[in-house]
């Protein structure tokens, strides 16, 4: 089963001092163990552009959708046997210590022909 986990971190999208270089140890760690399949750190929520089509209208805000005191910052994408494990490799995330990761499992979608 594949499992989102996405980082929230401050506001300001900061790294606290001395946790950016452990980053690639875990993602290391989870490739090793065969659960990675990606990650990636989104740039700040200021440079968002949130799109709604109503009415078969197209409409854009520039800028995050709401005002809150954590931002989801990036994401790993991981494969595992089930929550148990995932949440263990999200545990694993520096950000964890002072953000918060949710894990939340994904739903198989199959293209159409």
């Amino acid at each position: 089963m594949k499992y989102m986990c996405l980082v929230y971190t401050a506001e300001d999208g900061a790294l606290r001092p001395g946790t950016k270089v452990e980053y690639p140890s875990v993602a290391r760690a989870m490739r090793d163990a065969g659960v990675f399949l990606g990650s990636g750190l989104l740039q700040p929520a200021g440079s968002a552009t949130t799109i709604r089509v109503r009415h078969g209208e197209t409409l854009l805000t520039d800028g995050p959708f709401a005002e809150i005191k954590e931002q989801l910052g990036g994401y790993f994408l991981l494969e595992c046997a089930d929550l148990d494990e995932a949440m263990k490799w999200a545990a694993t995330i520096p950000v964890a210590r002072y953000g918060s990761v949710e894990v939340r499992p994904l739903i198989a979608v199959e293209a159409a022909p």
